[in-house]
């Protein structure tokens, strides 16, 4: 049951990682005051590009290979590889979190005035892209749980008192 809710979630990370990828980069809007704003002219934009690429490739790898016959134990590959996976999502949804809050709401301290005044299409395609990366970080947190239980759960809890381990030794 684990192995399918697993699997699952793995194979979820994709098409949402892929509509993340879909909606940044072809997203784009000409404003005739202040000229064309594109995603590559944002660079936590083309930082989410990159992780969700890289984020939906070992998805899927990871949930084909999670049906393969082992030959050796892949709980702490899994546990290694999801955990970095899930940290890098945490650094590219903060950094384009800090771009749609900037353009959202400018910052008067240094003269920046609200983009998404200017810019609303191109706003609302970035939060809508953001809401896909969220939700595939929330699948990647979640399977770094399950592969942190399936890790660890291969050694036995340590003993509550010292006598107990001594007894058991002997």
């Amino acid at each position: 049951m684990l192995k399918l809710f697993d699997s699952s979630l793995r194979l979820c990370v994709v098409p949402l990682s892929v509509a993340t990828i879909w909606i940044t980069v072809t997203n784009e809007q000409n404003n005739s005051e202040y000229g064309e704003l594109k995603y590559s002219s944002l660079s936590g934009l083309k930082y989410m590009v990159c992780v969700s690429a890289i984020s939906a490739i070992y998805a899927l790898l990871a949930a084909v290979s999670s049906w393969v016959k082992r030959t050796v134990s892949k709980a702490w590959i899994f546990f290694l590889s999801d955990q970095i996976i899930a940290y890098v999502m945490v650094t590219s949804v903060a950094a384009v979190m800090e771009i749609y809050y900037l353009a959202y709401n400018g910052d008067r301290e240094v003269s920046w005035s609200q983009a998404c005044e200017s810019y609303g299409r191109f706003c609302s395609k970035v939060k809508l892209a953001l809401v896909f990366h969220f939700l595939a970080l929330c699948c990647f947190l979640i399977l770094a749980v399950i592969s942190a239980y399936r890790a660890f759960s291969l050694f036995e809890p340590p003993c509550a008192n010292l006598k107990e381990a001594e007894t058991e030794r002997t």
